[in-house]
């Protein structure tokens, strides 16, 4: 089978989707076609997405696609697989979500066809990204996502939500420039050493040479990288758009910017990681990781108990828990890695899924504002279960998916000897938790307002929601085999360690032993 044309052709399926519902007049085609385009082409990119990761993981072999430009290896699949996940589940949501909008006149036939047509170019800059071998590719790709995704967050044409995308737009084109000089930076150091100056701009070529890269210019390049992706990723201090862009986007939008594109992100400054681990050691890496992460985690876990905004409140939440995967980078080592990879995982399900949720709390009261939003349980009883389970589940309450990326975390900074910072990010997550769980005894329980109709949202609202569910709990009670697989080869590649070398490392086993235990153990 020709893995590579399949390669070509994930990314080409939402590109030519959102062509042709871009060349369809708006006034004349019926909704429905739109929607059928949008659903079919994601349907697809799940499919091919789910097949290619789980070839790329059994085979152990990574796939080239159009030459050296586009590489999938297992670091890569991780992500391409989350992009088709949750692309495909929010997608869906996205059906319910704007019939609603439309009929309460928030959205005009324009705005529903501009809403799909960008949707699904998101979709296509993400996997730019994530099936990048090319570095200045890598680059371009973020920058596509800010163009593809600023008329959705700006979708409702409002004061607040062109404002935030506005700011969007300012904010990450300014803070990806400095990912541009670092690139730069990287592959004019590269060219020096290598003899054959073209390949240098390719991450698969540039690897074996890192050693050689000069240690000062290769310091400046991580910097450069790290503030640059970490602008998009939504880290300290450079996260000022986030909370604004994911509060004033449509739900769905929300789910996908928060679960998928702030992991795209990570996933450059991992590749730039390795490349900065393999020419100056991992010290200062490590370091700047630490640091990031930890001001990350330490002020957006305040932010999250400050905040009266739904939405707000669940963005400040992501600044925290891509700040987690900061730190897991920083402390290192197999379980560091390890857990960094699986935070990403766990966290993109676990926030699509709120986000999501909280559309239909805006469906239901018409209002982020926690102060006006109380009884959900009554006034509609399986969104507000829903609800309660996914603020627990962000919680890292057991026996959810992201207590196990949670709880490998605290055992790779424990083990790495930086206890200091453990104890930071363990009172950190406390006042998180407080935060959370505030929210489920205040708007989820509470006494629902006077005259408001019960009844829960239609159940096409409800469908992804419960995929959703049903996936954060799975994962946190019996973690798929293929995915523990994945994470392992995947963080083979971060440490540039043979996988049945590193699986046989201290600690790395047990813990993974144990989940493999755990999994036996649930379905017998």
């Amino acid at each position: 089978m020709d893995y590579a044309m399949l390669v070509v052709v994930l990314m080409a399926l939402p590109l030519v989707a959102s062509l042709l519902m871009a060349a369809l007049p708006s006034k004349s085609v019926p909704r429905g076609l739109y929607e059928a385009i949008h659903l079919a082409s994601l349907a697809g990119v799940l499919v091919l997405s789910l097949f290619l990761t789980a070839q790329v993981v059994t085979s152990g072999e990574a796939v080239n696609a159009i030459g050296l430009w586009f590489h999938l290896d297992a670091l890569g699949s991780v992500f391409v697989a989350l992009i088709g996940c949750i692309g495909f589940l929010t997608g869906f949501y996205s059906l319910a979500y704007i019939r609603h909008d439309v009929e309460i006149g928030h959205m005009s036939p324009s705005q529903v066809k501009q809403y799909y047509v960008f949707f699904s170019l998101f979709v296509f800059t993400m996997l730019v990204v994530a099936l990048s071998n090319n570095i200045i590719m890598m680059w371009v790709g973020i920058e596509a996502t800010t163009l593809s995704t600023v008329f959705l967050v700006g979708a409702y044409s409002t004061k607040l939500s062109l404002e935030a995308a506005w700011k969007y737009v300012i904010v990450c084109t300014a803070g990806v420039a400095f990912g541009l000089y670092g690139t730069v930076l990287v592959y004019a150091n590269a060219a020096d050493v290598m003899a054959d100056a073209h390949q240098a701009v390719f991450w698969t070529s540039l690897l074996p040479y890192a050693s050689q890269f000069d240690v000062v210019l290769m310091q400046i390049a991580f910097v450069f990288a790290a503030i640059g992706f970490g602008t998009k990723a939504g880290l300290f201090p450079m996260h000022t758009w986030l909370p604004d862009a994911h509060s004033e986007a449509p739900s769905p939008v929300s789910g996908l910017l928060s679960g998928v594109l702030l992991k795209c992100a990570m996933l450059i400054i991992i590749r730039f990681y390795i490349l900065a681990v393999q020419a100056i050691g991992p010290a200062f890496p490590q370091l700047l990781m630490l640091v990031l992460g930890i001001l990350s985690v330490g002020v957006a876990a305040f932010a999250v108990f400050s905040q009266d905004d739904l939405k707000r409140k669940l963005a400040y939440s992501s600044c925290e828990n891509v700040g987690v995967v900061a730190l897991c980078l920083g402390f290192g080592g197999p379980l560091g890695v390890a857990a960094a990879l699986l935070h990403c995982i766990m966290h993109g399900f676990t926030k699509a899924f709120l986000f999501c949720l909280s559309g239909n709390v805006l469906m239901k009261y018409g209002t982020r504002d926690l102060n006006k939003i109380s009884g959900i349980l009554k006034v509609a009883p399986v969104t507000g279960v829903l609800l309660a389970i996914g603020l627990f589940a962000l919680a890292c309450f057991p026996p959810f998916a992201m207590f196990i990326s949670e709880v490998m975390a605290f055992v790779a900074g424990i083990v790495s000897g930086n206890i200091v910072i453990v104890v930071v990010f363990a009172l950190a997550l406390t006042v998180v938790i407080a935060a959370l769980v505030g929210v489920v005894t205040r708007s989820v329980m509470g006494t629902a307002p006077e005259g408001m109709k019960k009844g829960d949202v239609g159940a096409l609202a409800l469908v992804p929601e419960f995929v959703l569910v049903a996936v954060v709990v799975w994962f946190g009670v019996a973690l798929p085999q293929p995915v523990l697989a994945g994470v392992e080869e995947a963080t083979a590649i971060v440490l540039q360690q043979d996988s049945d070398v590193l699986h046989e490392a201290p600690l790395f086993k047990d813990l993974f032993a144990a989940t493999e235990g755990a999994r036996d153990a649930a379905s017998e």
